[in-house]
């Protein structure tokens, strides 16, 4: 397998592909013509069992993007139909090719078996709601590799024996596994030193022009929030509190008593009265 043997540059080139083909995808659809799309990719190397070796990369993208005009600056935000984004068939063959380009530019091409590229691809897109569930499956696989300790079930000086759930299956089995074939199976996953495993692309990138405000803002005109926004009655952060400012020769707790301008007129005028302490 060529990207177990060449992760640093086979696992660039899978991002690469992965994030370029939905870019290049989405831009042949309608609803999504002209817009710069925002979304962040997670590597994974495991699937259900540890010892099989299968990397992917999960990417999660909202349902729309933002519509750019001549100078790219941000005109609206445009929304997909509902429960769609891009064909399959279409980030299919986009993704073959930016892959294909990806492992000859880092010169592990020739490593792929050529009967590879006629196997079915599978590229997976599910609507996710509001996206929190599926943030909350991806986020303990950011600092966990492979296997969790409750999932091995015994071990001795010969062999380890854990449990898994097969994909498509609400069944859990148990495997055992010689101690050597665990470590390998382990050690698989583990990626090179400083390798990025959480990739942000488009406006959810840092170096973009267009601030997440900025897309907030867009979402809420799109979807007639303004009014619900200002009216009080959505969500409000809760207030900062702040110590009280103190005076710097006692140190008691100081409080406004009058704003005035620079003609010394009275802006506002406060009911609590002066105390002189003289």
């Amino acid at each position: 397998m060529p990207l177990r043997a060449n992760q640093s540059d086979g696992y660039r080139a899978l991002f690469s592909a992965a994030a370029e083909s939905l870019r290049d995808a989405a831009a042949a659809t309608r609803a999504l013509r002209g817009c710069q799309l925002g979304y962040f990719g997670v590597l994974h190397t495991w699937g259900r069992d540890p010892m099989v070796y299968h990397p992917h990369i999960h990417l999660v993208v909202p349902g729309g993007g933002v519509l750019l005009d001549e100078d790219r600056n941000a005109l609206r935000w445009s929304s997909t139909a509902e429960n769609f984004l891009v064909h399959h068939g279409t980030l299919i063959d986009v993704f073959k090719g930016k892959l294909t380009d990806g492992l000859r530019e880092c010169g592990i091409y020739d490593e792929v078996p050529e009967s590879a590229w006629y196997k079915k691809s599978v590229v997976d897109i599910e609507p996710v709601g509001d996206g929190s569930a599926v943030l909350k499956y991806l986020a303990p696989y950011v600092y966990r590799v492979a296997i969790s300790d409750k999932r091995i079930v015994a071990c001795d000086e010969t062999s380890v024996t854990y449990s898994y759930t097969p994909s498509g299956t609400k069944v859990t089995k148990t495997k055992t596994v010689s101690g050597q074939q665990f470590v390998s199976g382990f050690v698989q996953h583990v990626l090179p030193r400083g390798f990025q495993k959480v990739r942000h692309y488009g406006w959810m990138s840092s170096n973009c022009r267009i601030s997440l405000d900025e897309v907030q803002w867009l979402v809420w005109l799109f979807l007639g929030w303004t009014f619900w926004l200002a009216s009080g009655h959505a969500p409000q952060r809760e207030p900062t509190k702040r110590d009280p400012v103190r005076c710097a020769a006692c140190g008691g707790a100081m409080r406004i008593v009058n704003i005035v301008n620079t003609n010394c007129s009275a802006l506002v005028e406060h009911s609590v009265a002066y105390l002189d302490s003289g």
